[in-house]
């Protein structure tokens, strides 16, 4: 199932090697998220550890949950303040010099809208791309499928249901641009 999974295709969600995935994943996080706030280096260990990848000089701070961690990959100089939410069923890539607002999340699950499906537990996931040095506000909840173009600032709040082009405001649920971010 997890090739299923990692190909995009619908998946069942308690196959058991996913299981396991997760089971690492929130082994890795409540140690990331229990962690002495100034030990940064096992902070950068745990981080390195559990993503597909973490920037240098890149900063998450706790408590962070994810689903599987090895399908969010983070850029350098990447800071995420508290409260990340990356349920990384499908890749979740973050650019670099990104600035994330507290409680921000990044969702890639869709689940079938029909019931008999949805009560067998199929899934499936649509990836999220962030690019480079962009700054999403607090509170803001990035759907599956989306793409942030860089330099683009999503509003505190906003809910981006669509792509955003790159040099763009926008805000609101559903996010809208509202004007060009200035040069």
């Amino acid at each position: 199932m997890r090739d299923r999974m990692l190909a995009g295709e619908l998946y069942i969600a308690d196959d058991p090697q996913l299981a396991r995935d997760s089971e690492r994943a929130m082994a890795l996080t409540h140690r990331l998220n229990m962690a002495d706030p100034n030990d940064h280096a096992l902070r950068h260990e745990l981080l390195t550890d559990l993503l597909g990848a973490f920037g240098e000089n890149s900063e998450i701070r706790p408590p962070f949950r994810c689903d599987y961690g090895y399908q969010t990959f983070v850029g350098a100089r990447t800071f995420a303040n508290f409260g990340l939410i990356s349920l990384d069923v499908a890749r979740v890539t973050i650019g670099d010099d990104v600035q994330i607002g507290p409680s921000v999340q990044l969702l890639t699950a869709l689940h079938p809208v029909a019931a008999g499906p949805r009560r067998d537990k199929w899934e499936a996931a649509k990836p999220i791309t962030i690019g480079h040095n962009v700054w999403l506000g607090g509170g803001v909840i990035v759907l599956p499928g989306v793409t942030i173009g860089d330099n683009s600032v999503v509003g505190a709040g906003a809910v981006v249901t669509k792509d955003l082009p790159p040099d763009v405001v926008a805000v609101g649920n559903p996010a809208r641009v509202i004007r060009a971010v200035e040069p």
